[in-house]
């Protein structure tokens, strides 16, 4: 189910992107088009996946038309989050051939790139199917398109993690270097921010008993063995009590066989930045054809 919140954020954002968008693409100075393709002409364009994966982003795909040429008109065979097979009609468009045409690259790349991204992380969500450990996205984005990737990480079936530096406390190996005495800095923190979730990232026992002794909401275990990450583990279980049981999550290099590997110890938790940086954009055509 996608987050409802994520679900506002999108709304409000996606005119500003779809603007700048074709700006960029110069999509009302296509002097191709302008100059091969009659005024008059109207055209019917129909959205086929050419592989299987995971559908995202056709609202974005709809507005893109709607920017260019209201008179588009778009019949929705799919809805975002639908599993896809080769072949899969998405949709068809019907209106002026040259908005079709001029909006035809905008438009697949807004649909393919979030597509790439719910796929590739409803393949980590496969791997763990454990009923409890969640997989996480993170801020290793493309700038200006977060909101974009965290709604196709949900509709891939993944989690969103912090938005971005002001939602939550993430306290990582450099600050830990900068920072003399985390214990009593965290604690001095919750007296002036109670209800934000404070996160520490371990790679060694030393820090995950720092992160104990300041009852930190979330450990993260970072970059670490598998044989290290089950001692780290078995510290912080040993320490959880009714009162204080804080999230256990892994993150670090992360891939779908080492997901399944880690969700085996019953983690709560499991962040993957390739997610949202490293994945392919989904092979998804428009054939266009004349009405």
């Amino acid at each position: 189910m996608i987050q409802s919140q994520t679900m506002k954020i999108i709304n409000g954002i996606t005119e500003t992107l779809i603007n700048l968008a074709l700006e960029e693409d110069g999509v009302f100075s296509d002097i191709t088009t302008k100059e091969f393709v009659p005024k008059c002409k109207y055209a019917r364009a129909t959205l086929i996946a050419n592989n299987s994966g995971i559908l995202c982003g056709t609202d974005l795909f709809v507005k893109v038309f709607k920017a260019i040429d209201k008179r588009c008109k778009v019949s929705l065979k799919m809805k975002d989050c639908s599993k896809l097979k080769r072949g899969d009609k998405i949709l068809e468009i019907t209106g002026p051939a040259r908005a079709i045409l001029s909006g035809e690259r905008t438009a697949l790349n807004f649909l393919q790139h979030m597509s790439g991204i719910a796929t590739i992380t409803n393949q980590f969500v496969q791997s763990v199917s454990n009923g409890k450990t969640k997989i996480y996205d993170t801020r290793k984005t493309i700038p200006g398109y977060r909101r974009l990737a965290k709604y196709a990480v949900n509709c891939g079936g993944g989690t969103n993690h912090r938005m971005g530096l002001y939602d939550m406390v993430l306290i990582k190996d450099n600050h830990l270097k900068l920072t003399k005495d985390i214990i009593a800095k965290i604690a001095e923190f919750r007296k002036r921010y109670k209800d934000t979730p404070v996160e520490v990232e371990c790679e060694n026992t030393k820090e995950v008993n720092w992160a104990l002794a300041a009852k930190a909401d979330i450990i993260m275990l970072d970059n670490t063995s598998l044989k290290n990450t089950k001692q780290m583990i078995d510290i912080i279980r040993k320490s959880s009590t009714k009162q204080y049981k804080p999230e256990i999550e892994i993150s670090g290099g992360i891939t779908p066989k080492t997901a399944k590997e880690f969700s085996k110890l019953d983690v709560d938790r499991i962040s993957v930045g390739m997610i949202t940086h490293s994945s392919q954009a989904l092979d998804i055509t428009l054939e266009v054809t004349i009405k």
